[in-house]
């Protein structure tokens, strides 16, 4: 038994909510949460296989299940952004949502991150991804998956809804809201998680909830879609809250949804650990009448590269993507940069690195993006990887490139290193080493 008990108030409530299925769900949540993983099309990898990998998820074919005590996550292509491990029913939102190439797209409660990298794939590259989350540290994480994602074209900013429901009026195709819940779908996964609930608790987040949602409702542009998700079973949170949104926004109408594995015609989903194979997850499909395009205001206070600044990138990579601003000392790249005066960001599109004098000093950014410069790529085995990512010097008998490189395991960069005399010196930010084990896998 675990140390920390269901709640017995939940426990009365699941009864009434699920009636004769009821002993059904009590018995899959005493049992092993599911894993998984989504496999990162932006950077496919040559012939690797990640551990404990198992079938498709239905409703994301890039997902896998994973076996219990499978240590994907400590392999060095987990860091260098092949996949990303998720719980395969926090993979529906993003499906329902089904965002497309060249849309304006916004996650509005975005960290850690899983959400907007499986949006992100699903744009290839072509439109604007804008990645909030509210919380500064939380924020951080979030910037820092995009950037090992290969995400190009996202905007990661650290901002209170309605502060961007008053900028962006209108300004997105589609909004995911994957709001701050009760987190009743993650008892099994973080069992310390029964600990803090209560009913009043899950009566609080629903009042939260439902001002998140009033504020998402404005940045939707007509015609556009909004999806509503939680990690919870409770009606309060989950149903009460879209009956109330619609009675409050009677622009917007419910959607039937229907997935491999995943249907609804009702427009509503949530997954049960005993119907479906992953956590707690609930997703609402929501359309917003009328029809106008999406227009976000472009930023003009950003600086401007200078003439040598931009020739100093393409002495570095011929192949540089145009640099449009500056981002603090940095050369970035985004077809389009909304307006962010006032706000707190954290990411500009593509990152690209810094001119200063008479040199050019890659950003990490570039090497993990989608389309890395061309620099030669040094091919590693995993020890050698590990020991890359620990921030060692790799010794390379016979090797004759010098400058900038990029390492590579599976054909995947993992960041730069700069090669002389037979030996790569390393570039791996300080930040983001991680300490040689002698037990590792």
């Amino acid at each position: 038994m675990s140390a920390f008990p269901l709640p017995e108030a939940f426990l009365e409530r699941m009864r009434s909510q699920l009636g004769g299925a009821y002993s059904a769900f009590a018995e899959a949540m005493e049992a092993e949460p599911t894993r998984g993983l989504r496999w990162n099309a932006l950077k496919p990898v040559d012939g690797a296989d990640a551990d404990g990998a198992l079938d498709a998820v239905p409703w994301a074919p890039e997902g896998r299940y994973l076996v219990p005590g499978s240590l994907a996550g400590a392999h060095p292509l987990h860091e260098a952004g092949a996949y990303y491990i998720q719980d395969p029913a926090a993979m529906l939102p993003v499906a329902v949502l089904d965002p497309r190439p060249g849309e304006n797209v916004l996650d509005l409660c975005a960290a850690p991150g899983g959400k907007s990298t499986q949006i992100a794939q699903r744009m290839a590259g072509q439109g604007l991804l804008v990645c909030n989350e509210p919380v500064p540290k939380r924020a951080q994480v979030l910037s820092r998956n995009i950037e090992r994602i290969g995400v190009m074209n996202a905007v990661v900013v650290s901002s209170m809804p309605e502060h961007l429901a008053a900028r962006w009026a209108g300004g997105f195709d589609a909004v995911l809201v994957d709001a701050p819940c009760s987190g009743e779908g993650m008892f099994r996964r973080h069992p310390e998680t029964r600990a803090e609930w209560s009913p009043e608790m899950a009566a609080g987040c629903a009042e939260r909830q439902a001002a998140i949602l009033d504020e998402a409702a404005g940045l939707v542009r007509r015609g556009g879609r909004l999806v509503y998700a939680t990690c919870t079973y409770n009606p309060q949170e989950n149903e009460d809250n879209v009956r109330a949104f619609l009675a409050r926004h009677p622009d917007f109408s419910l959607r039937p949804f229907a997935l491999p594995g995943a249907a609804a015609e009702s427009g509503m989903l949530t997954c049960y650990p005993h119907r479906m194979r992953g956590e707690g997850q609930f997703a609402a499909l929501l359309a917003r009448g009328g029809e106008e395009a999406a227009e976000l205001p472009a930023d003009s206070s950003l600086p401007r590269p200078t003439k040598a600044q931009r020739e100093l990138l393409r002495a570095f990579a011929k192949d540089a993507p145009e640099a449009i601003a500056l981002f603090g000392d940095t050369l970035v790249s985004l077809p389009l940069i909304p307006d962010l005066k006032g706000i707190r960001v954290l990411r500009v599109g593509l990152h690209l690195g810094q001119a200063k004098g008479r040199l050019f000093t890659p950003d990490h950014a570039w090497a993990m993006a989608a389309l890395p410069p061309a620099c030669p790529r040094v091919p590693l085995d995993e020890a050698q990887a590990r020991a890359y990512q620990a921030g060692e010097v790799l010794r390379m008998d016979g090797l004759a490139a010098k400058g900038y490189v990029l390492p590579t395991l599976a054909g995947l960069p993992l960041g730069f290193g700069k090669a002389s005399d037979e030996q790569i010196k390393n570039h791996y930010p300080k930040g983001l080493r991680r300490p040689l084990r002698s037990d590792a896998p």
